[in-house]
C-alpha cells in the first residue's frame, strides 16, 4: 500500500517544474496520467543526448532528461487543440483528484480546461497552475522558465565568486554571476505544488470542495533565498556573491589542501557551524590559541574578521592532504566534506546503502538505473513499479479502463490524431 493509493492525477505540464511534483505524487501512490501531444510528447523526451540505448546500442527517443523525471505515471497522447481532445480530457476530469499544468496565461481557457470550467464538472477537483509568473501581476503573460528566474529572482546575484578576487598578479578580477547547476527554481516550485495539493487535497477530503494553486517559478525563488532575504529585509544592506563562503558562518567554505598524490590540486568542505566546532577544528590544527583570540572566539566576530581569519586557515590547510584532513575532522565531530564528482557520488557507500539508485523494467531497457526518490517511509514506501512510460504507452488502457472506449473507437480517433 502506498500513502496516496485512491488518488488520481491527471498531468497536463511537461519539462520539469510540474513534471517534478506529479514524478513526486506518483512515488507516493497517487495514479498520475501523464496527457502528452501526439508524435512528440513532452519537450524533454528530445532533451538529449544521452538517450536511452536500444538492445543494439543505438539512441531510442527516450532522453534521460525525461527518464528523470517521469516515472511511476502513466502516459496518454491525447491532442488537446482539438475539441474532441479537449472532450477527453473533460470526460477523465470527473475521475480524478487534482488536474495539474503549466501552460501559459489564458491557454486553458482557450481549450474550455480552466479551473473554473472543470469545478463546474468536478467540485472537489484540486487545480495546480504552475506559471513563471503566476496567474496574476504585471508579468503573468510572460512565459517563464528556470534560468530567467534564477536571475530575476535573485539568486544569481549571489552565487559564483566574490567581485573582490585578486588573481596572483594583484590585480582585481569580477567574479560575475553564475547560476546553480540544475534547475532549483523549476525544482522548488515543483516540491512547493506538491505540498500545496496534499494540502488542499486534505482540505477537500474535509469539506468536499476543491480549490485552485497558483504557483510561480519566481515566488518559489524569492521564498528560497531564506537567510539572505531575511538579511536584507532586516539589515537594508544588498548581500553580494561570497563563492563558496557562507554569508553569515565563518569557516563555512571550501578550502585547498595539499596537491593530491598526482599532483593535481585537491579541496574540502569546511562547515564549522558553531564556536565548540571551530575550537575543535583549532585543536584539530594544532593552533588552539585561534579559539581564545577575541577576534576569532565567536561566530559573530569570525564574520566580522573574516578577512584576517581566513588567510590564516587557507595556510594551516595546505599543510595537509584531503584525506588527512578528512579523517581527523570527522574523528573531532567537525563537520567537513569531499567534492565529489557523479561517478564518486554513485560509487560512495552511504548513497548505495541508501537505495538512492533504482532499477526499472523499462520495455527499452530491463534494467534500466534511475535516480531513486529520496522519501523513506516506514509503512507507506514510495512506489517502484511503473518505470517512465514509452509516449502514449497507455492510451488505450487508460481510455478503455476510465471511459470505456472500444479498441474501434480508440481507432477512429487515432485516425483522426486526436490521440
Amino acid at each position: 500500500m502506498n500513502s496516496l493509493d485512491g488518488i488520481r492525477v491527471l498531468d497536463l505540464s511537461r519539462v520539469l517544474a510540474g513534471p517534478w511534483c506529479t514524478q513526486t505524487l506518483a512515488d507516493l501512490g497517487a495514479d498520475v496520467i501523464k496527457i502528452e501531444r501526439p508524435g512528440s510528447g513532452d519537450d524533454t523526451r528530445g532533451w538529449g543526448p544521452p538517450f536511452l540505448q536500444d538492445a543494439n546500442g543505438r539512441d531510442t527517443a527516450e532522453a534521460a532528461y525525461y527518464l528523470g523525471t517521469n516515472r511511476n505515471k502513466r502516459s496518454v497522447t491525447c491532442d488537446i487543440s482539438q475539441p474532441a481532445g479537449q472532450a477527453l480530457v473533460r470526460e477523465l476530469v470527473p475521475l480524478c483528484d487534482v488536474f495539474v499544468e503549466n501552460f501559459k496565461v489564458g491557454d486553458m481557457a482557450r481549450y474550455g480546461l480552466d479551473h473554473a470550467s472543470l469545478k463546474a464538472l468536478n467540485p472537489r477537483l484540486v487545480y495546480c497552475s504552475v506559471t513563471g509568473f503566476g496567474q496574476t501581476g504585471p508579468y503573468r503573460e510572460r512565459a517563464g522558465y528556470d534560468y530567467a528566474v534564477q536571475g530575476m529572482g535573485g539568486l544569481m546575484s549571489v552565487t559564483g565568486e566574490r567581485d573582490d578576487l585578486v588573481d596572483g598578479n594583484g590585480q582585481r578580477v569580477a567574479g560575475g554571476p553564475q547560476k546553480v547547476g540544475v534547475a532549483v527554481a523549476d525544482l522548488f516550485t515543483g516540491m512547493y505544488a506538491t505540498v500545496a495539493i496534499l494540502a488542499a487535497l486534505r482540505h477537500a477530503e474535509k469539506t468536499g470542495e476543491g480549490q485552485a494553486i497558483d504557483m510561480a517559478l519566481l515566488d518559489t525563488q524569492v521564498a528560497m533565498l531564506a537567510n539572505l532575504g531575511a538579511n536584507y529585509l532586516v539589515s537594508g544592506k544588498v548581500p553580494g556573491r561570497s563563492g563558496n563562503a557562507h554569508q553569515n558562518i565563518v569557516p563555512y567554505q571550501v578550502f585547498e589542501t595539499a596537491p593530491a598524490p598526482d599532483g593535481s590540486k585537491d579541496h574540502i568542505i569546511l562547515a564549522v557551524g558553531n564556536d565548540g566546532q571551530f575550537g575543535k577544528f583549532c585543536d584539530v590544527a594544532g593552533r588552539p590559541e585561534l579559539a581564545q583570540d577575541p577576534r576569532f572566539a565567536r561566530n559573530q566576530d569570525r564574520v566580522r574578521n573574516r578577512a584576517d581569519l581566513v588567510p590564516l586557515l587557507a595556510a594551516l590547510m595546505k599543510q595537509r592532504g584531503k584525506a588527512g584532513w578528512l579523517e581527523t575532522l570527522e574523528s573531532a565531530k567537525v563537520p567537513c566534506g569531499a567534492i565529489n564528482n557523479l561517478a564518486e557520488v554513485f560509487d560512495d557507500p552511504q548513497v548505495r546503502q541508501r537505495g538512492m539508485v533504482d532499477a526499472w523494467q523499462h520495455p527499452l531497457d530491463p534494467a534500466l538505473r534511475l535516480v531513486a526518490s529520496p522519501m523513506k517511509l516506514s509503512a507507506t514506501p514510495v512506489r517502484t513499479d511503473r518505470p517512465p512510460p514509452l509516449l502514449g504507452q497507455h492510451t488505450g488502457e487508460v481510455l478503455g479502463e476510465l471511459l470505456g472506449r472500444t479498441p474501434a473507437q480508440l481507432a477512429g480517433l487515432k485516425d483522426r490524431k486526436v490521440i
